[in-house]
């Protein structure tokens, strides 16, 4: 499900600057090879296809195939696995790779009035009953600055998880906006065992919850930019 319509931007209009969020540029960053990523009955199902195919005597496998995958026509990574992280309009003002910024985690933590709030879905897929791939964009508007969090969570049953933030912090009397990208990425069953029992009665319930998720998978890449206008 495509939610072409969504989209949020952000824009600085004196120096002809933005950077906007919206399904269709998110979803050109797909990669249009095999992802490698299988369900988790597939090799079940690969080995019956291939008895049955023993037993009648078919010759239905080309020597492209092999135990771990069928011989795929169109080539496309079927989780929707995007690193988009916005679309800017200037090409003269850039972010500029500053690993060492950091969010201003202490001017978050205040409890200034929010004068605007929103909360879209860019794009969704069920993955035909195996999971969820899922972009949805949160933003918050407060006097002095603002943040907004683009989100890709991606579970596939029994196979593995995977989060991918990109978090947009405006300090308005600054002039300054950082962008810090994270990625987290898990084995399904390694993020399962982290969730007590006790606390549900579904234990696979915490991994709907992307935000559970994202707290119990390990990181594996963190990156920060930054523009001083």
């Amino acid at each position: 499900m495509i939610f072409g319509n969504n989209y949020i931007r952000i824009e600085n209009s004196k120096q002809h600057w933005s950077i906007e969020f919206n399904a269709l540029d998110a979803l050109k960053e797909v990669q249009l090879q095999d992802s490698g990523i299988r369900v988790a009955y597939s090799n079940d199902w690969i080995n019956s296809k291939k008895r049955q195919n023993s037993t009648n005597g078919a010759q239905r496998f080309t020597n492209d195939v092999n135990d771990d995958s069928l011989n795929i026509i169109h080539k496309y990574d079927w989780t929707y696995t995007t690193r988009y992280k916005g679309t800017e309009s200037s090409p003269e003002s850039k972010f500029r790779l500053d690993n060492d910024q950091k969010l201003p985690l202490d001017k978050l933590a205040v409890h200034d009035k929010i004068l605007f709030y929103d909360d879209m879905i860019l794009f969704e897929d069920e993955l035909a009953d195996n999971g969820i791939s899922i972009l949805n964009v949160k933003i918050r508007v407060m006097n002095e600055r603002l943040l907004l969090l683009s989100r890709f969570f991606l579970r596939v049953d029994d196979v593995l998880v995977r989060v991918y933030d990109t978090r947009i912090y405006v300090e308005f009397d600054e002039n300054v906006v950082i962008r810090e990208s994270k990625e987290f990425e898990g084995k399904y069953q390694d993020v399962l065992a982290k969730h007590r029992l006790s606390q549900s009665h579904d234990p696979k319930a915490a991994l709907r919850d992307s935000n559970w998720v994202a707290q119990n998978t390990p990181m594996i890449k963190r990156q920060c930019e930054i523009i001083q206008f």
